[in-house]
């Protein structure tokens, strides 16, 4: 092809007419030259970045993750609920001879591999609608942290060009993480695994290589077989939090010996060091942590992620959910109930768009007005319990909105 003797910067812009944004342009050639000393061929670059243009909308993003930016028990009550602890128990059932086979090669049991599926992406139904190398060609270019997003954009180049991948349709998070299990291109390439034996790794279209990759994972960030993540445990009357955090580990007989108790009252179970977590506050539900707590933490560095996998693992597995209260007065609401709630707003008249669970910037809007309307403060348009029974029991107002919503993201 012509492209493969013109210099990086004349080839980009042959192709397309050219992009709209020359700093774009100049960005992509540099990155080819970086991409090229990886091993990414020219003929590739120019293939896989052909009319890409940047999506600056991302930027947005970086400091608003919902890990970081959500109360707990709203994050929590989301993620684990009972329809996807249905869902999960249904997967558990439908791959159980993957699951096992699984679970003999890298020793982490069904409930963990298909609760990470299941809070990643619904069990394979949403794997985030952004366009792979569209976000992550932005956020090498632009923002911060753009060294670290270089390093994923190449990384997707390599796995494209060696075909463990597809380009077409190639979506995933805002931040690259993209699959059943949303791995970031960088980690795609050091942990994936065949799962399924056809000699690709595809964490797109193959579960079973989604699953055994998770596994992997896992282990490799020290798993061990057969212990547990943690439980929820009582703590005693002046318990001091400082001495509570995910690395402030003692032996589980040391936390005994100052009253700790399981969540029932009973002795304290398991051998060797543990932590004890307060997310919340003494005045919340607390956990004592092991070492396969710290695994799960590793696949996404926020506490919350964690224990939204820990306790959907332990959901899969038949345990109750946590006992103690958090210390809101207006907790936080499941999917169900989130639909519930919108569809209660589309009745008042709101165009916040389809009924589906997801709390965007049209149904806080809404939500933010109704708040007002009702004289419920803060009007700060966040979909808690409070709103959901005060709509189910207030009339309807005559009047149509004032205001229309913005669009979801």
């Amino acid at each position: 092809m012509m492209l493969r003797s013109m210099t990086p910067l004349l080839a980009l812009a042959a192709m397309a007419g050219a992009h709209a944004d020359p700093a774009f342009d100049q960005c992509l050639s540099r990155l080819q030259t970086q991409a090229a000393a990886q091993g990414v061929n020219a003929e590739s670059f120019n293939r896989f970045t052909a009319d890409l243009q940047p999506d600056m909308s991302v930027l947005e993003l970086l400091d608003k993750q919902p890990e970081f930016s959500t109360p707990l028990w709203d994050y929590l009550a989301a993620l684990v609920d009972d329809e996807r602890v249905a869902d999960g128990q249904a997967m558990l059932a439908q791959y159980r001879d993957v699951l096992d086979q699984v679970e003999r090669d890298y020793g982490v049991d069904a409930a963990t591999v298909v609760a990470v599926w299941g809070v990643e992406s619904n069990y394979g139904r949403i794997f985030g609608k952004r366009p792979l190398l569209v976000s992550l060609s932005t956020l090498s270019c632009n923002g911060r942290r753009q060294d670290f997003f270089r390093g994923e954009f190449i990384a997707t180049l390599k796995l494209l060009q060696a075909g463990d991948i597809q380009a077409e349709g190639l979506t995933g998070s805002w931040a690259g993480a993209f699959g059943h299990t949303q791995f970031m291109p960088s980690t795609y390439a050091r942990i994936a695994v065949d799962g399924d034996g056809d000699g690709r790794r595809d964490l797109v279209a193959s579960i079973p290589d989604a699953l055994a990759s998770t596994a992997n994972y896992l282990k490799r960030a020290g798993w061990r077989s057969g212990e547990s993540w943690g439980y929820e445990v009582r703590l005693p009357a002046g318990f001091n939090a400082a001495a509570a955090g995910r690395k402030a580990r003692k032996p589980i007989s040391a936390w005994a010996a100052q009253g700790v108790t399981g969540i029932d009252g009973s002795a304290l179970s398991g051998n060797g060091n543990a932590a004890i977590l307060v997310p919340t506050g003494v005045q919340g539900p607390a956990f004592l942590v092991t070492r396969n707590y710290d695994a799960i933490y590793s696949y996404n560095a926020a506490e919350s992620y964690a224990l939204a996998i820990a306790l959907l693992s332990d959901r899969l597995r038949g345990k109750p959910g946590i006992i103690s209260a958090w210390p809101t007065d207006d907790p936080g609401l499941s999917r169900a109930q989130r639909r519930q709630l919108q569809t209660l707003l589309l009745e008042r008249g709101y165009d916040i768009g389809e009924v589906d669970g997801m709390v965007g910037s049209n149904t806080r809007r809404a939500i933010q007005q109704e708040q007002q309307r009702l004289g419920i403060t803060p009007a700060d348009g966040r979909a808690g319990l409070s709103i959901l029974q005060a709509l189910q029991s207030a009339p309807a107002s005559t009047s149509t909105p004032s205001i229309q919503p913005e669009s979801n993201p």
